[in-house]
């Protein structure tokens, strides 16, 4: 029931990271701060398809 999502930066929209989450116990999505390479700091990443 684990899917693979990708974690796209807040601010450039570059898909930096990749994870997996339960799809029947986390119905909403997915968000977290992350250090993003191209802006070179710690931003929100949020999940996209």
């Amino acid at each position: 029931m684990r899917e693979i999502i990708t974690l796209q930066c807040g601010e450039c929209k570059r898909r930096n990271y990749s994870t997996t989450r339960n799809k029947k116990k986390q119905t909403d999505k997915l968000e977290t701060s992350k250090y993003c390479p191209s802006c070179r700091k710690h931003t929100i990443h949020k999940e996209s398809k």
